[in-house]
């Protein structure tokens, strides 16, 4: 029997329930906007889409090429060229038996035109056009509404608005849109050992690494970070900074200081300002993560250590984040790999070890380790592109097992 993890407690949640315990200790914030189209990247929205109009708005060419009476054509026989119509500028004269009309790709079919024949198949003499081929009804026609009809719906509430879905909104006519306000996010380091980088270090001090690193995923969340800066390992100024913070936002998020320590003094102002709802987790890295409930905020306490603030933030703030701002609860996208190196692991907690992924020559999924997975090692987080997920109860791994591997998303640089 595999050693148990001596980290690990008996009782401690796994994420997954802690994130249960997350989602049904508040609602949605619910708070709604109505902004303009250029606006609305980034955000979710709050009301479900339908079209303003017919996708296609008409019948038109998918090719440029020629439009006929399909009954009309017959390979190799000319047809007259009536005139031209282009995407925006349609043909609006007539068209004789035994004519057709050179047409551009996105054009209004004209009247009585059924088809089109692309340009690589005709063959223009002067005035006229023969084909080498003959054609059916439809034959590259876009057909009115084919793609939508005016009162369908294209996206669900709580979608956030990317590129696609931008083209999907303009496509279907909205100008403006009503989407959720961002989270506001106060977000603090306590320690005396921490300086900011760029300035000397002195004997006992690092740089405060783990804030900018949050700050940029809290970004790439969508939410509008208040950046409270690095507070010393002081009471009084611990409870000033959460004071602040929840007068300003709508979570309180802070790295270090809710461990153990006796300069750890998080969780003091917790039990003095609010509750704690759980503190500690089966997880690795990121056992000592808190969350809570202030007078008017929420609070996510991820621990001091940079890979441990890091994997807490993606894997727990991240899908709270989405329930509060009112987006849809997708699950994190999960393959299979293959392992190409030995992993030490013991039972007691679920562990996000960082990995890259890669295809072999076969094209097979296979996944490697960036190395020693120190939870202060930053290295280890920027050298990967996925976290290899091991269940609470599993022990190492040797080379060639299947293993579970989650692929990053764009909150830390990923797909």
């Amino acid at each position: 029997m595999a050693q148990q993890d001596c980290c690990s407690q008996p009782g401690l949640m796994l994420p997954a329930e802690a994130l249960e315990k997350m989602y049904a200790a508040c609602a949605p914030l619910n708070r709604v906007e109505e902004v303009a189209l250029e606006e609305a990247v980034g955000r979710v929205l709050a009301e479900e889409i339908c079209s303003l109009i017919d996708l296609p708005a008409f019948d038109n060419s998918s090719m440029d090429g020629y439009a006929v009476r399909a009954a009309e054509v017959v390979k190799g026989q000319p047809l007259a060229i009536a005139g031209k119509a282009f995407a925006g500028t349609p043909f609006e004269g007539e068209i004789p038996a035994g004519a057709c009309v050179r047409i551009m790709t996105g054009a209004p079919l004209p009247p009585q035109m059924d088809a089109i024949i692309m340009q690589e198949e005709a063959n223009v003499e002067g005035d006229s056009v023969s084909f080498n081929v003959e054609v059916s009804p439809g034959f590259f026609v876009r057909h009115r509404g084919s793609e939508l009809t005016q009162g369908q719906k294209v996206l669900s509430a709580g979608t956030r608005v990317g590129a696609a879905e931008v083209g999907v909104l303009a496509t279907a006519g909205h100008g403006q849109v009503k989407v959720h306000k961002p989270i506001t996010v106060a977000l603090f380091s306590t320690g005396d050992e921490l300086v900011p980088p760029g300035q000397p270090l002195k004997a006992g001090q690092i740089y405060d690494s783990n804030r900018h690193a949050l700050r940029t995923m809290l970004t790439e969340m969508g939410a509008e970070v208040i950046d409270l800066g690095v507070i010393p390992d002081d009471l009084q100024l611990v409870r000033d900074a959460f004071r602040r913070g929840d007068e300003l936002a709508d979570v309180v998020v802070t790295s270090g200081g809710v461990s153990v320590g006796e300069a750890d003094y998080i969780k003091v102002v917790l039990d003095e300002m609010g509750s704690i709802n759980f503190w500690k987790l089966a997880i690795k890295p990121g056992k000592p993560f808190a969350f809570g409930k202030l007078p008017n905020s929420w609070f996510c306490g991820l621990p001091g250590n940079p890979v441990s603030s890091m994997v807490t933030c993606y894997q727990l703030v991240q899908p709270f984040f989405k329930h509060l701002g009112g987006e849809h609860r997708h699950q994190p996208l999960t393959l299979n790999a293959t392992l190409t190196n030995a992993i030490r692991k013991k039972p007691g907690r679920q562990e996000y070890q960082r990995g890259v992924l890669s295809h072999n020559a076969q094209g097979q999924l296979e996944v490697a380790t960036t190395g020693a997975q120190g939870s202060d090692m930053t290295t280890s987080m920027s050298r990967a592109n996925c976290f290899i997920v091991l269940p609470k109860d599993a022990g190492g791994q040797e080379p060639g097992v299947q293993v579970t591997v989650e692929p990053f998303n764009q909150v830390l640089g990923g797909l």
